[in-house]
């Protein structure tokens, strides 16, 4: 593999606009590293990726590590995909570690037992969230209580190695207080209030979209269930901000840079790590036109104009 040197040098220019774009290293909260596109679920939430199934090889992680360091301390490992699928997740967390970052874990949990050992004591290993709506979201699951057992099983032992724990429960709907949804969600929430030994019931202390605290470094979140944007869905006016470029960015499996996690199909194909840093990529014509068009508060790629998540941020 072609080892791309970084690019420290920034080109200055002018957004359509006339503003000057270029003379500073962008720098982000978090930058995406899709370790895979396959999961081991099928849940009604998460389109299946059309692209090519794909483990990343640990050689072009470090590289891509390489690469982003001077953007960022902190990696999510995860856009589409199951992360603990990764045979060699192991090995890419002490990369993590060694390079200085701090890595963020979003993952279904059902491979815990097979996989914890790869992920207790690792030093880089910061936060683990787990998706617990994958498994009413995945047809044909059984035994809750089991599944969440061997979760919790994990957690005991994280927060011992002060791993911050981030529940969602993101399945919510409008009419949620009446359908069955909530009676499975409940059935969920009174393992973890057995297991903390709550003296309440979450519903009680939980807002939509925000997390309640239930225990020293574990969080639960609840949230209306999510929708990937798609080229298929209706346009708005594009009016609107977006945090992508300026908070976060992502690097596909196969090194295609997407603006944002929410670009799971790599429809805004900003280019590819392979073939140009990741420094030039997210100051590349593209990538700040998108910026400096929500800057003006408008939506410039087409993918964005269909993305609903958008519209949280306000006009």
């Amino acid at each position: 593999m072609k080892v791309l040197s970084l690019y420290h040098e920034m080109k200055v220019g002018r957004s359509p606009s006339g503003e000057e774009w270029g003379s500073e290293l962008k720098t982000f909260k978090k930058v995406y590293i899709e370790i895979t596109s396959i999961c081991n679920l099928a849940c009604s939430f998460c389109p299946q990726t059309k692209r090519a199934k794909n483990f990343i090889d640990p050689d072009v992680f470090n590289n891509i590590l390489d690469q982003i360091k001077p953007h960022t301390k902190h990696i999510y490992l995860h856009v589409k995909g199951e992360p603990l699928l990764h045979p060699k997740i192991d090995l890419l967390l002490d990369s993590a570690h060694e390079k200085g970052f701090k890595v963020n874990i979003t993952t279904n949990g059902t491979l815990l037992p097979k996989t914890q050992h790869k992920l207790l004591g690792k030093p880089a290993l910061r936060q683990m969230n787990f998706s617990l709506h994958s498994f009413d979201g995945h047809e044909g699951s059984t035994d809750r209580e089991g599944y969440l057992n061997n979760v919790l099983t994990f957690v005991r032992e994280a927060v011992k190695h002060n791993v911050i724990i981030s529940f969602r429960l993101w399945n919510l709907t409008q009419d949620n207080f009446t359908n069955a949804q909530m009676n499975r969600n409940r059935e969920t929430l009174e393992v973890l209030e057995r297991e903390f030994d709550l003296d309440f019931r979450i519903e009680e202390k939980v807002v939509p979209g925000s997390g309640v605290k239930i225990a020293p470094n574990v969080y639960l979140n609840q949230d209306h269930e999510f929708q990937w944007p798609s080229l298929d869905a209706p346009e708005d006016d594009g009016k609107g901000f977006c945090h992508a470029l300026r908070s976060q960015a992502a690097v596909l499996v196969d090194g295609t840079v997407v603006p944002c996690c929410l670009d799971g199909e790599g429809v805004i194909n900003l280019g590819n790590v392979h073939e140009k840093s990741f420094s030039e990529i997210v100051d590349g014509e593209r990538a700040n036109n998108l910026f400096y068009g929500f800057s003006k508060r408008q939506a410039v790629e087409e993918l964005c104009r269909k993305c609903g998540y958008r519209q949280r941020f306000g006009a």
